[in-house]
């Protein structure tokens, strides 16, 4: 678990969506309240969450953009080598780090253990110290709300950051429409 972040996932019929706190904490301090945890990858095709130090994050980032256009994309492959390729590596595999990256197909997990994990409902995924907090609330809201993709999320992290001392209210979100739509 990660002290710092919470980052949520939800790939819905119209959208897919990726959000996250703005919370950055050393210790028991808060050191900035507005950082940007997610991202945009592959000319916007694909999301991305971190969770962890943010330098680590940057260079998550960039290996996996590098997967991404090596693989023209396929997200599904790129997930894989990348995951191996962060296990290998001395360095990264040692970084207390997890991400999310979706898009309107997919929603994975990667950590530097070398997991990949699609959520068994294939549609919410979420990482940091308020991870369960937000996929509580989501699936909760998804069940029982009438919102769209990005009201579930920006809501679910809402609930999250008042439960979660190391998850605050400064919430981005980023979307993806669906090709079809």
């Amino acid at each position: 678990m990660f002290d710092a972040t919470t980052i949520l996932a939800y790939k819905g019929k119209n959208k897919a969506v990726i959000g996250g706190d703005g919370q950055v904490t050393f210790g028991n301090s808060v050191l900035k309240g507005n950082a940007t945890k997610i991202r945009t990858l592959h000319n916007g095709k694909i999301l991305a969450g971190f969770a962890g130090s943010t330098a680590d994050a940057f260079n998550l980032f960039d290996m996996f953009e590098d997967f991404l256009e090596t693989k023209k994309g396929d997200i599904l492959k790129s997930v894989v080598e990348f995951s191996k390729a962060w296990r290998k590596d001395k360095v990264l595999r040692r970084l207390e780090a997890m991400m999310i990256v979706l898009n309107n197909e997919h929603i994975f997990i990667l950590t530097g253990n070398g997991d990949v994990v699609e959520p068994e409902d294939g549609e919410i995924a979420s990482i940091g110290s308020g991870g369960n907090f937000a996929i509580s609330a989501a699936r909760a809201l998804k069940q029982h709300a009438n919102l769209d993709e990005e009201e579930l999320v920006r809501e679910s992290l809402k609930i999250a950051a008042d439960l979660c001392i190391y998850t605050n209210h400064n919430i981005k979100t980023l979307t993806l429409i669906g090709e079809d739509k």
